[in-house]
């Protein structure tokens, strides 16, 4: 996969930051000494954490050199390291008493091996604190994969598969790894100002396993011909913005 784009992701940093907000509020931990943001980005989620947590050691980790490099720059007083999260987790030599994800594992596989992965990363008695996007439930994601499997994109285009679990899944794997578990889902209502937003909105995250794959005049068409069938999908509210509602699954789970 190509590299992600700090610049386009921050385009939209207020709402992406929410849902890591209303996460880190649901852990019910008064003091904990050490967490670690898994798949943190641009830190904005690992800022949250450590306003909420003064007391604690927190460190964010992320794949990517570019959005690290970014995080680094924006909060130089928090330490930020490279970590693969779909890989050996064996190379993180301590424990902690929080492991937060917010909106990373919907890019890794077999979410079934990977939570107990990371349960394995936390102190006796801590708390694993996840959101997920609900991707497939989507109707950006819903339009994006009618267009791949039409005949104008299907040669051109592989269809990505989704990761994420199903709530009752997750539910299972849960109810075997943790002592107590919560799980809930939220959909959020964005204010957006047009389909255009929407687009770029997407240009820097589920947009991008596709255009990647095409030239740079086959990716303008299929961002074209998403906007159009965004269009027919989404009503202009009286003040001229768009509902741009999004669906999130969270949990949380004690070791």
């Amino acid at each position: 996969m190509s590299e992600w784009s700090p610049e386009q992701y921050e385009k939209f940093i207020k709402e992406r930051t929410q849902p890591a907000v209303d996460l880190a509020d649901r852990i019910e931990l008064k003091n904990p000494l050490s967490v670690i943001d898994i798949g943190c980005g641009l830190g904005n989620s690992t800022r949250v954490l450590k306003d909420k947590f003064p007391n604690a050691k927190v460190v964010g980790a992320d794949n990517s050199d570019e959005m690290l490099e970014r995080a680094r720059e924006l909060y130089s007083d928090i330490e930020f390291i490279k970590l693969d999260a779909n890989g050996d987790l064996n190379q993180v030599n301590e424990k902690f008493d929080v492991v937060f994800s917010n909106a990373c594992i919907q890019w890794l596989k077999n979410h079934r091996e990977l939570l107990p992965k990371l349960m394995t990363l936390l102190n006796p008695n801590g708390i694993l604190a996840v959101q997920i996007p609900m991707q497939a439930e989507h109707p950006v994601h819903i339009i994006i994969n009618e267009l791949v499997n039409t005949d104008k994109w299907r040669n051109k285009v592989v269809p990505r598969q989704y990761n994420n679990l199903s709530a009752e899944e997750y539910f299972d794997v849960l109810s075997d790894i943790s002592s107590d578990f919560e799980i809930w889902e939220t959909t959020y209502c964005h204010r957006m100002h047009s389909c255009k937003s929407i687009i770029e909105w997407y240009k820097g995250t589920g947009l991008r396993p596709y255009l990647e794959q095409l030239s740079k005049t086959d990716a303008d068409e299929f961002i074209n011909d998403v906007y159009n069938k965004l269009k027919v999908k989404y009503k202009i509210q009286n003040n001229g913005e768009i509902l741009f509602r999004f669906p999130r699954l969270f949990f949380t789970a004690r070791k």
